[in-house]
């Protein structure tokens, strides 16, 4: 087993939030199962990763019963379930180990957000080695408001704003921050067939 699909954050936590309505890939369960299935068939590992912030109160504390995978998504017992605290996968967990234990040197991801936890990790891993696959079209994110955007509003009035970065923003600012630097570029159907 050379290579692992590492599937980040696909949690009922963001279903939770207001900002989920707008998400890129309201289908990120059905990209996500396509990649697992196509890496259960490669005989490759498959790694679920679970976002957490303990005593947050937020809908990332596990406290509040969000922190588990989205329906639909099903691991197999010899897959490993890993929950960090931090941003990237690697940095509060055992990933780091898990992979290098059994061998692996080339890592898929995908997950939620795009631009936020999927790129961090990415980065990390080709910092660490790892020649990285991004699924561009199996990460998922939403739009981001801007900085000076006032806090108090509702988010369907923030995406109205002409300041806030709409989806295929984030999504190609990715890309392009990825490709030819941390990782390849690839879409569901070029890694899992069409």
């Amino acid at each position: 087993m050379n290579n692992a699909l590492v599937v980040i954050d696909v949690q009922e936590s963001f279903r939770q939030l207001p900002d989920w309505e707008f998400v890129s890939r309201p289908d990120i369960v059905g990209q996500v199962n396509r990649l697992v299935t196509a890496a259960r068939a490669q005989g490759d590992l498959v790694v679920w990763v679970l976002g957490s912030r303990p005593g947050s109160g937020t809908v990332f504390d596990p406290a509040r019963g969000h922190v588990r995978l989205m329906d639909g998504l099903e691991p197999h017992m010899d897959e490993p379930l890993i929950t960090k605290t931090a941003h990237n996968a690697f940095t509060t967990t055992n990933l780091h180990q898990i992979l290098t234990s059994r061998g692996v040197r080339g890592l898929t991801v995908c997950g939620i957000r795009t631009e936020q936890c999927c790129e961090t990790t990415t980065r990390i891993a080709s910092d660490l080695g790892f020649d990285v696959v991004f699924a561009t079209d199996a990460t998922a994110t939403t739009p981001i408001p801007h900085r000076d955007a006032p806090k108090d509003l509702p988010f369907s009035q923030l995406v109205s704003d002409p300041r806030t970065l709409g989806v295929a923003d984030v999504v190609a600012r990715t890309e392009y921050a990825l490709a030819g630097r941390f990782a390849a570029i690839r879409t569901v159907d070029e890694l899992a067939g069409a």
